[in-house]
């Protein structure tokens, strides 16, 4: 099923022996698109801390209590490696972090297997790599492809001839877990519309100047079909899309 992932932001995150807090964001490979990680807000038990859990760590989910059941213990989340919300994860961290909670390095899988109850992590071999501008971000030799859900949000949309609207979300795959859709929202340009943009239709995104810039026209994405937040992005919308931009429906 596609989810929105602003709406599993408030989800709560049980350990097997309690309550670790709620979801506040996600961490996304912007390679392979996958979500990676969630942001967790711990509350009180844990001085207010923020963590992040891999997607490693996913058990079964309750969409209808809106609950993460992850295969962890609180003492294991206790005691994990510290980190900063406010920087990139290193490479150095994923390695801390996937060791002290014994899973497998997922970037060292062709097939990540992850978790019980979770279907396994299948790479998206049909979309480019963002490319990055040499000059609009220093990159330290470990920091990741891994992005905030979250800070990505209000990134202008560049089309080939002009700026048309912002990332206002993105719609997921929940059981691959993979970013199907940016959610564009065109307020400034087409007053109250909202469209999808395909990843692999990205270019290039600048992270220094806050833009998404997309292999299409302004025309082609004013005229794509209108995005309704309130109904689900099923086969038949996916299809209306795709012939929209004369595409063919491809499984990710």
């Amino acid at each position: 099923m596609k989810r929105s992932v602003n709406s599993l932001v408030g989800y709560t995150i049980k350990a097997k022996d309690g309550e670790l807090g709620k979801v506040s964001e996600f961490y996304f490979d912007d390679i392979t698109w996958s979500i990676r990680y969630l942001v967790v807000e711990t509350g009180n038990w844990l001085n207010e801390k923020k963590i992040i859990i891999p997607h490693a760590a996913l058990g079964l989910t309750d969409w209808k209590s809106q609950t993460f059941q992850v295969n962890l213990t609180m003492d294991q989340v206790r005691n994990s490696p510290d980190f900063e919300t406010q920087k990139t994860v290193s490479r150095q961290h994923e390695i801390k972090l996937f060791t002290h909670y014994g899973f497998p390095l997922y970037w060292d899988n062709v097939f990540y297997d992850g978790a019980v109850g979770m279907s396994p992590y299948i790479p998206i071999y049909d979309i480019n790599p963002v490319k990055k501008e040499k000059n609009s971000e220093k990159q330290h030799p470990d920091d990741l492809h891994l992005r905030s859900t979250e800070k990505v949000e209000g990134y202008y949309i560049q089309a080939k001839d002009g700026e048309i609207g912002h990332v206002e979300d993105y719609i997921i795959d929940d059981e691959k877990w993979n970013i199907r859709f940016m959610v564009v929202d065109t307020t400034n340009w087409l007053p109250g519309r909202k469209v999808l943009i395909l990843p692999r239709w990205i270019n290039r995104i600048d992270w220094g100047e806050s833009k998404v810039y997309v292999n299409l026209t302004l025309e082609s994405i004013k005229n794509s079909p209108e995005f309704d937040p309130s109904q689900p992005v099923d086969m038949i919308a996916e299809r209306e899309l795709f012939d929209h931009y004369g595409e063919n429906l491809k499984p990710w």
